[in-house]
């Protein structure tokens, strides 16, 4: 890469404060950079570094003045550096070739500048759409439909009669439309309960490594547009996630449990099945959701409670030690008073 200060500055929408001529060739983090370079400042607490920093252009919130530095000031510093990046990076082109060693079923349809690379599996039915992607030892079951520029990483799976949208980014080794954990009690054993649904993913979805999407068992196991999803993430059977959701790694999300839109579980977030969570909730690492939760609340801990509730017992918590210690000696004080109050 190779811009000036000016081109940059209109890419990301910013004002510039310094030379619009200065040239950059590549971006770094702010205690590397130096000349030729543009870093950025996303967290306010790096802020301290711009001033001895040796970088020819900062991206940085519109709050901060340093003078002599070539600042480019913008509301979302971090989404002005996402946009840079794939501005330097950008998504490599595909062969759009159809590997000789790929196989494709019967009553395949294959849009146009479809990619699919060696081993990859696509059984009879499929509909894949202009534009896909799809990696070595990837399998696409039968009657599975793929939404354009969707890009499959290699050994993930796909599982007969499920959908998945446009611009869809599945990360290596996820498995989309796995049997959902159903079975009934016959005394001391289990029947196993057929799982006919499928799973739909919507446009703009990406799913990270590792992940198992289970098939419904009626119906459809929905991941709606927009949702981003972390590594080893498990969402079970007939669950619905809201738009814009983000899951982050290792949630794991039990059956029929439907989730709003804009909601954020952070790592290691359980749920309970059947409940619902409402729209814009956030829910701290290792929560545990036992109950249905209302828009907007903020909640953390196993079983959840609001998150300010949940910061004073952690702290009440940690005194728990002295606490005792102080119960037991009050105990034995008032043991004693109690014997001297008989004797007399």
């Amino acid at each position: 890469m190779e811009a000036t200060l000016k081109e940059i500055a209109r890419l990301i929408g910013g004002t510039l404060e310094g030379n619009p001529d200065t040239v950059v060739r590549n971006i770094t983090g702010i205690d590397k950079a130096g000349e030729g370079d543009l870093t950025f400042v996303a967290n306010p607490k790096y802020a301290k570094y711009i001033e001895g920093t040796g970088a020819s252009g900062i991206i940085c919130s519109p709050d901060i003045s340093v003078p002599g530095k070539n600042l480019l000031k913008v509301d979302n510093p971090y989404l002005a550096y996402a946009k840079i990046m794939n501005y330097i990076f950008p998504a490599q082109g595909q062969s759009c070739q159809i590997d000789e060693r790929a196989f494709v079923g019967k009553n395949v349809r294959l849009g146009q500048m479809v990619t699919l690379y060696p081993f990859a599996y696509i059984g009879d039915g499929c509909v894949i759409d202009d534009k896909v992607t799809i990696y070595p030892h990837c399998f696409i079951g039968c009657n599975v439909s793929i939404g354009e520029q969707t890009l499959i990483y290699p050994n993930v799976t796909v599982r007969e009669g499920c959908r998945i949208g446009r611009r869809v980014i599945i990360q290596a080794g996820s498995v989309i439309g796995s049997d959902g954990f159903g079975f009934a009690k016959d005394g001391p054993k289990y029947y196993k309960i057929p799982q006919i649904g499928n799973v739909q993913i919507d446009d703009d979805v990406e799913i990270g490594a590792g992940n198992t999407i289970d098939r419904a068992a009626l119906g459809t196991t929905w991941i709606q547009r927009g949702v981003k999803t972390d590594n080893q993430v498990h969402i079970a059977h007939n669950v619905i996630v809201g738009e814009d959701t983000v899951l982050v790694a290792q949630v794991g999300i039990s059956g029929s449990t439907k989730i709003g839109n804009r909601v954020t579980l952070a790592g290691q977030v359980g749920t309970v099945g059947h409940i619902t969570i409402g729209d814009d909730v956030i829910v701290g690492a290792k929560g545990g959701i036992s109950a249905d939760i209302p828009p907007g609340q903020i909640v953390s801990g196993a079983p959840h409670m609001p998150h300010r509730t949940w910061l004073k017992a952690v702290q009440s918590f940690q005194k728990l030690p002295d606490l005792r210690r102080a119960v037991h000696q009050l105990e034995k004080k008032v043991d004693e008073l109690a014997q001297k109050t008989t004797k007399e």
